[in-house]
Order: structure tokens, then sequence, then C-alpha cells
């Protein structure tokens, strides 16, 4: 499976360059990679990223938790 990317070097490069406070940097960072996640829970649940009730967001990290345990990170979506 290829691995996700939730945020290329060119993206973190436009947010380096971005007029932005450090914290403001931090947070679209985290921001454009948190629609990457939501994209891939969203597409794994069969449904649209309007459509994520919050118990499937929950319930999907239960799920990617419960595979790093069992089968190793490498396994997993969330590598850390």
């Amino acid at each position: 499976m290829n691995e996700p990317q939730f945020l290329t070097p060119e993206e973190s490069a436009d947010v380096d360059k971005a007029l932005l406070t450090a914290p403001e940097k931090f947070l679209t960072r985290l921001t454009i990679s948190s629609l990457r996640l939501l994209m891939i829970i969203a597409q794994d649940v069969g449904v649209s990223v309007e459509e994520l009730s919050h118990q499937q967001v929950v319930d999907w990290f239960e799920k990617d938790g419960k595979i790093r345990r069992e089968k190793g990170a490498d396994a997993s979506v969330l590598k850390w």
C-alpha cells in the first residue's frame, strides 16, 4: 500500500513562506494534515468528509490503533 502523505514538502515550503506567526504555521500544517486524514477516514468508512460523524472518527482511530498494536506500526495508517 502506498504510504499516505499528510503534508508534502512543497506544501510545507508554502506554509513557511506565508506571513504567519510560528503558532499559525503549526496550526496551518496541522489543518492540512488533518484534512488529508479525514479524507482517508471518510474513504475507509465509505462516506464523504462532510458526512463523517465524530463517532466514526473515534471508531476509526480505535481500529487503526488496534492494527498498530496487533500487527505493528507498518500495518497501520498512522505511524507514531
